[in-house]
């Protein structure tokens, strides 16, 4: 009797922790997430099912979306004085830190006609 053929392994998810921040990478680490800590991402490197976790510009995330992942922001809320400053774990849990998923998908009618200035009566 002859065995089926085995199929090639699907590699398993990958989570993509983005930030080149260690307050960020010591509270993510805090809430039990590991996996792979990078500055920048490539989006041509997120496969299907992977999580990525950051603050990526939207154009970022609309690409990592299309590729069949998951996108968990990590939202704070900051107060003026904070903006800008290197924050302790112990700051972004001050703040609310929080993860949050989003699905984004970029628009193929390229936005908004441009703006003259001026108002149609």
């Amino acid at each position: 009797m002859s065995q089926a053929p085995s199929l090639p392994a699907t590699p398993a998810p990958v989570t993509w922790m983005v930030t080149r921040h260690p307050g960020a990478l010591e509270w993510l680490q805090a809430q039990g997430l590991q996996g792979r800590c990078v500055p920048h991402l490539d989006p041509q490197l997120v496969g299907p099912g992977d999580r990525v976790i950051g603050t990526l510009p939207l154009h970022l995330v609309a690409a990592v979306c299309a590729r069949g992942a998951h996108y968990l922001h990590l939202s704070l809320d900051l107060t003026p004085e904070l903006r800008g400053k290197e924050l302790s774990a112990e700051q972004l849990r001050a703040c609310g830190a929080r993860l949050e998923a989003y699905t984004v998908r970029a628009c193929d009618d390229g936005g908004p006609a441009p703006s003259t200035g001026e108002r149609e009566a």
